[in-house]
């Protein structure tokens, strides 16, 4: 008996023993891994010691934010340990840090930080880590860039929108070879976040009246004003930057019409690429007209390519319809700083339709077939339809396009050689802009004459080709996309320019909607365009 004591008292020990020692382990990973500390101190004026640590930031208030981390061993050797085959070199080439922001427990971004963040010696050697975050104006520091990229591209400012929260950051470290691996946490903190009330004028926050002598007759349909007034109180706050005009069309008359910062309805609104598909439209009145015999015509029908640096044979089986979907095949890709045929390459030139003309064609790839965003295309298709027309482009736009809509109040950009700029830039009142779309939502007619053919229309909308910049589609120098809302989806053609202008269509529902901002080169200006219709604008205007 008093042996079967001692067993079970024996068993008993030895399960605490286990239980304590696993405990105490739990512990210790914890304690590990707890070793990001946070300040809130401008580090290139005060030492940021553990004395200036703090646990609660204050986000549209405190105007610092960094991070601290001590790591067992440089990060050189964490990547070693992913790929204990390559060199240093090739690890750093392949590899560095992984940051993972999570609010309230959940991931809401992450990223990997490119080859060039960070020194290499730091990589090999450093232990101690000071990340500068959020600051007052722009750091060149990749953790400043980091922080806004959580914030305005990762949702960061909706995950942390109002009230209070917790931020946590964790650290690891990642390779990129055929897949990215990742490995063990090397870092982690986190730190409480109250939102402060950003301070706005009150008056900029209700549903602003439609004046008088828009052009347009005035809707009597409903609209949720709640919607609206939260969606204008956010533009206020900054949190949809530089937004200059909304205006809402339905089934032909104006539901909506707002201004912000400054622009009001007479303001001559620079679109960008918006007015790439003017250009579109202008073919499809020259082609209806027998000026351009159709979209297949060759690019060699016009110009002597012999004559252009680089020629090839390829560059003679170049169409006006490549040119219309932005897959002409040559070596000029806007998204790409590095194509030889970037727009910013262009722009310094003397001519921009030698410029585009003397490109190389790619290598790989057939005509028609693989989407490249190439502004210069849109120059020399511009430059086509100057040379086909009577008295040139813009004389033949006004005639043709403008004065049918009554629009009379709009400012052309030149190329160097005198020439419309349809790679955009055209200015127009929003209300104006408002009118293009509709034109289009009534497939081509206007105050019953037929401006626009009808099948030109469809085919602008149709999905001509596959896009890489979403994974959408792209017509004649219109994109596609679906929104869902309430588990409906609406489908939309429109135009896109640079800074988050939109000319949206809708298919299925009576509706054009027109955003006009100034957010130009701004990484969330299109993604706020797309939020602003999804979460205010598209639930406010449809009938519940």
């Amino acid at each position: 008996m008093k042996a079967n004591y001692f067993l079970v008292l024996a068993t008993c020990l030895l399960i605490s023993c286990k239980k304590n020692n696993s405990q105490q382990s739990k512990n210790s990973q914890t304690q590990e891994f707890e070793n990001v500390n946070f300040s809130k101190v401008d580090i290139s004026k005060i030492n940021p010691t553990a004395d200036k640590y703090v646990t609660n930031f204050t986000l549209n208030k405190d105007e610092y934010l960094n991070i601290h981390f001590t790591l067992d061993q440089p990060l050189i050797k964490s990547l070693q340990l992913l790929a204990p085959t390559l060199t240093i070199d090739e690890l750093l080439e392949k590899g560095n840090f992984q940051f993972t922001f999570l609010v309230d427990g959940k991931t809401v971004y992450v990223e990997n930080l490119n080859k060039g963040a960070g020194l290499k010696k730091q990589k090999i050697e450093l232990l101690n880590y000071t990340v500068r975050l959020a600051a007052p104006k722009q750091l060149d520091f990749w953790g400043w860039f980091m922080w806004l990229k959580f914030m305005k591209l990762g949702n960061g400012r909706d995950a942390l929108s109002d009230g209070k929260h917790s931020l946590s950051i964790e650290v690891r470290p990642y390779i990129k070879q055929d897949n990215i691996k990742t490995g063990a946490l090397l870092a982690k903190g986190n730190i409480s976040v109250d939102v402060a009330k950003i301070l706005v004028d009150e008056s900029l926050i209700p549903v602003q009246k439609i004046q008088p002598n828009s052009g347009w007759n005035i809707s009597k349909s409903s609209i949720d004003s709640t919607k609206i007034k939260a969606l204008n109180r956010k533009i206020a706050e900054g949190r949809f930057e530089n937004i200059n005009g909304i205006v809402v069309i339905k089934e032909g008359e104006l539901l909506l019409e707002e201004y912000f910062n400054g622009e009001n309805r007479s303001s001559l609104h620079d679109p960008k690429s918006v007015g790439k598909s003017i250009a579109s439209t202008m073919l499809g009145i020259a082609i209806e007209e027998n000026f351009i015999k159709n979209e297949n015509t060759l690019l060699k029908d016009f110009y002597d390519l012999k004559l252009f640096e680089n020629y090839s044979e390829k560059k003679n089986s170049v169409t006006l319809k490549s040119l219309l979907t932005m897959s002409s095949g040559f070596n000029g890709d806007d998204n790409d700083y590095g194509s030889l045929g970037n727009e910013e390459n262009m722009y310094p030139t003397k001519n921009w339709v030698k410029f585009a003309l003397d490109l190389p064609m790619q290598k790989d790839g057939k005509i028609g077939d693989n989407f490249s965003y190439f502004t210069a295309g849109i120059v020399v298709l511009g430059d086509i339809i100057h040379k086909s027309v009577p008295e040139g482009l813009v004389s033949y736009a006004d005639k043709k396009l403008f004065a049918p809509l009554d629009i009379t109040n709009y400012q052309w950009e030149y190329t160097p050689q005198k020439v419309g700029n349809t790679a955009g830039g055209i200015r127009l009142r929003a209300v104006d802009f408002a009118k293009y779309g509709q034109l289009y939502k009534n497939k081509g007619l206007w105050n019953g004459k037929q401006i626009l053919n009808e099948q030109w229309v469809e085919k602008s909308f149709d999905k001509q080709i596959k896009q890489s910049l979403d994974d959408g589609y792209y017509g004649y120098l219109f994109w596609n996309k679906t929104f869902s809302l309430n588990n409906k989806e609406y489908e939309v053609s429109y135009c896109s320019g640079n800074g988050g202008n939109k000319i949206y269509i809708f298919k299925d529902i009576p509706f054009v909607v027109v955003i006009t901002s100034s957010a130009y080169n701004a990484p969330d200006a299109h993604a706020n365009a797309d939020k602003m219709m999804m979460k205010y604008i598209l639930p406010s205007i449809i009938e519940k």
